[in-house]
C-alpha cells in the first residue's frame, strides 16, 4: 500500500486546462540511440530498479520519464499532507544491504519530500540518470513480428526499437476529473492533487472547495483547513480512515531494524500485504464484545491499516465479521465528530477494507472546525462547475480555489493510454475492453516481450508496493536472463494460461468482500470501464510461490522461442 500514486498528466487533464506544472529539466532534446535491448517506461521505484538490474546483466536499457527527475509517485505526489501509509523502514529497497544501512529515515510515515530525497539518493548512488530521458512521454509501442522488436514512439516524435518493453508506469498514474460539466469555466484557481504545482499553493484567506475524499483528499483536507478562510468538502463516498500516529523515528528502533533487516525482508516477502503481522487465528464472531472492541482499539491506536485488516481471520471474507468492525469504526467516528449529521455522513456503508482505507492526521477532527463544511453529494448531487464555483442540486457555492482530489483510472489507465499494439496490430486497449487480461499480472497473450510491473492480476495495490515492485522486477529480469542463456528471443503468455489465471484471480476475489464495493479496485470510478476486480487478493506470499513455481517449471504458461 502507498499513498495514491500519481504521474504524468492524462490527456483529459491537459484538454481541460489543468496543465502539468513541473520545473523545466533536461532530457527531451537529448540525442537518443535508435536501438537498445530494453525500453523502460517510468522512473519511479520500479523503473530505477529495473535499470539497475539490466545494467548488471550487461544489457542496454533506456528509461522514459515524463517528469524532470526520478521518483515516480513521489515526484508528482506533492499535494499538502502527502505521506506514505507504510512505515519508512519497510517502504524501501531491499536489494542492496549497503543502501539499507546508509540511508537515514526520519519519520515513521515519511512525507513526500523525504521519500523523494530517498529516490534521488538511489539515483545518485547508482548513477541512474544518464540512462533516463526526462520530460518525455511514450505515445505508442508497436510490435514488429519480422524483427521481433518493439518500436517505441515518444511525444517528441522520437522512435527507439527494443527487444523488450517493460511498463513501469504505476498502478495509479492516469489521473481523472469528475464527469461534470463546466470544469473549464471556473475563473478562480484550479488544482488536481495528482498535478500539484511544485512551488505549492497559498490557501491563506481563501474560500476553497475540494471534491473527493479518497486518500489524497483525506490527507490534504486537514492541511488546507489550517490555512483556508473557508473549506467546503464535497463527498460522494466516505472513506474509512485511521489515525497514523506519526512521529519521529527513535534511534533504537532504527538500529534494531538495520541489525535485523534480512529476517524482516524475508518476512515481508512471505506476508499477505508485504507488511509482516502476526497471523490471526480467530474469527471476530468467536470473541466477546469487550475483547473484540479491545482488539479494534489496539489496531486503531497502533496507526497501522494492516493491523486492523488482519485483526481477525475473517474481516475480509465474512460480512457478519466485517460488520463488527464497521459498527466499531462508526462509533469511533460518531465520538470524534461533534455534529451528528456530519458524523453520520462520514460513516461508510460498504465493508471495511473493500475500498482503499486511509491513514490520516486529525481528519475527522477537522470537521469540528467552524470554517470546514461537508456536502454529502448523495443527498445534494453535484450539478456543474460555474464561473464562480460549484453548483449542486441545492445551491451554488462560491470559491477562490477548487481542488480536485478525484483519483485515477486505476491499474489499467497508464497502460491503455499508450497505443500499445502486439501481434497483427492488435490493440491492448481493445483487448482489455471487457477488463484486463494478464498472466500473473506480468504479461498478456498476443504481446510478446511486453512486461508489466505490478500489473492487473498481481497483488500490486493491495500490498506494500516496494515489496511487490522488487519481486516483479526480479522475476522479469531473471526470465530475460534465462532467455539469453538459452539463446531465445521472445517470451509470450499463452491464451490458455492467461484464461486460467484470470479465472483464478476472479475466484479468489469471489471469496472476499472486495467485489461488494464500488471501488477503483473494480474500475467503478471510471464511467464505461468494465467492473472487474483487478488485483490478486490471495496475498504477496502466496503470489510469490506461484511465480516461483512458474519459473522453476521452465516458465510454464509462456511460449519461449527463438
Amino acid at each position: 500500500m502507498s499513498a495514491a500514486e500519481t504521474g504524468p498528466a492524462s490527456p483529459e487533464v491537459a484538454a481541460r486546462g489543468l496543465p502539468d506544472e513541473v520545473p523545466d529539466g533536461g532530457g527531451a532534446d537529448r540525442s537518443l540511440p535508435t536501438a537498445v535491448d530494453v525500453v523502460i517506461v517510468g522512473a519511479g521505484f520500479a523503473g530505477m530498479y529495473l535499470l539497475h538490474r539490466f545494467r548488471g546483466m550487461g544489457m542496454s536499457a533506456l528509461v522514459f520519464e515524463a517528469g524532470t527527475d526520478v521518483g515516480g509517485t513521489w515526484y508528482w505526489n506533492r499535494y499538502p499532507g502527502a505521506r506514505v501509509d507504510v512505515e519508512s523502514l519497510s517502504y524501501s529497497y531491499s536489494f542492496d544491504p549497503d543502501l539499507e544501512q546508509e540511508f537515514e529515515w526520519r519519520e515513521r510515515y515519511p512525507t513526500q519530500p523525504e521519500i523523494l530525497a530517498y529516490a534521488r539518493h538511489v539515483a545518485d548512488r547508482f548513477d541512474l540518470r544518464r540512462d533516463i530521458v526526462f520530460r518525455t512521454r511514450i505515445t505508442a509501442a508497436h510490435w514488429d513480428a519480422d524483427d521481433a522488436r518493439w518500436t517505441v514512439r515518444t511525444e517528441h516524435e522520437n522512435a527507439v526499437t527494443a527487444q523488450y518493453l517493460v511498463m513501469a508506469s504505476g498502478c495509479l498514474s492516469a489521473s481523472k476529473l469528475p464527469e461534470i460539466p463546466g470544469i473549464d469555466t471556473f475563473k478562480g484557481e484550479t488544482h488536481h492533487t495528482a498535478h500539484w504545482p511544485h512551488d505549492g499553493v497559498d490557501f491563506t484567506d481563501k474560500r476553497v472547495g475540494l471534491i473527493g475524499t479518497g486518500s489524497s483528499g483525506v490527507q490534504s483536507i486537514p492541511v488546507i483547513a489550517a490555512q483556508a478562510d473557508e473549506l467546503t468538502v464535497f463527498q460522494r463516498t466516505p472513506a474509512y480512515s485511521l489515525p497514523a500516529r506519526n512521529r519521529a523515528l527513535r534511534t533504537a528502533e532504527i538500529t534494531d531494524m538495520k541489525a535485523n533487516y534480512r529476517a524482516w525482508r524475508q518476512a515481508q516477502k512471505e506476508s499477505g500485504f508485504g507488511v509482516p503481522t502476526p497471523t490471526a487465528t480467530r474469527s471476530a464472531l468467536e470473541v466477546s464484545d469487550a475483547e473484540r472492541s479491545a482488539i479494534f482499539e489496539q489496531a486503531w491506536e497502533s496507526g497501522s491499516l494492516v493491523n486492523l485488516l488482519t485483526s481477525f481471520n475473517d474481516i475480509s471474507t465474512s460480512q457478519e465479521a466485517n460488520d463488527t468492525a464497521k459498527r466499531w469504526i462508526h462509533d469511533k467516528i460518531m465520538s470524534i465528530v461533534k455534529d451528528p449529521q456530519t458524523a453520520q455522513d462520514l460513516c461508510p456503508d460498504y465493508p471495511v477494507g473493500t475500498k482503499r482505507p486511509c491513514l490520516d492526521t486529525d481528519y475527522y477532527e477537522t470537521y469540528n472546525q467552524d470554517h470546514v463544511h461537508l456536502v454529502n453529494l448523495q443527498r445534494e448531487p453535484l450539478i456543474e462547475v460555474t464561473e464562480r464555483g460549484i453548483r449542486t442540486a441545492a445551491r451554488e457555492y462560491e470559491f477562490d480555489i477548487i481542488v480536485y482530489a478525484t483519483g485515477f483510472d486505476a491499474m489499467t489507465g497508464a497502460l491503455t493510454n499508450v497505443d500499445i499494439r502486439g501481434r497483427d496490430g492488435v490493440s491492448l486497449k481493445e483487448t482489455w475492453q471487457a477488463g484486463p487480461r494478464t498472466y500473473l499480472g506480468l504479461g498478456s497473450a498476443g504481446f510478446p516481450n511486453l512486461f508489466m510491473i505490478t500489473g492487473p492480476g498481481s497483488p500490486s495495490v493491495l500490498s506494500n508496493m516496494v515489496v511487490s515492485i522488487e519481486q516483479h522486477v526480479d522475476w522479469v529480469t531473471d526470465a530475460i536472463a534465462h532467455l539469453r542463456a538459452q539463446g531465445l528471443t521472445t517470451m509470450e503468455a499463452t491464451p490458455e494460461a492467461q484464461d486460467a489465471w484470470v479465472d483464478h484471480v476472479n475466484e479468489i476475489a469471489s471469496h472476499t468482500l472486495y467485489p461488494r464495493a464500488n471501488s477503483w479496485y473494480m474500475g467503478a470510478n471510471v464511467p464505461g470501464k468494465a467492473r472487474v476486480f483487478m488485483p490478486y487478493a490471495a496475498g504477496v506470499g502466496e503470489y510469490r510461490k506461484v511465480c516461483d513455481r512458474v519459473a522453476a517449471d521452465g516458465y510454464d504458461g509462456f511460449v519461449l522461442s527463438a
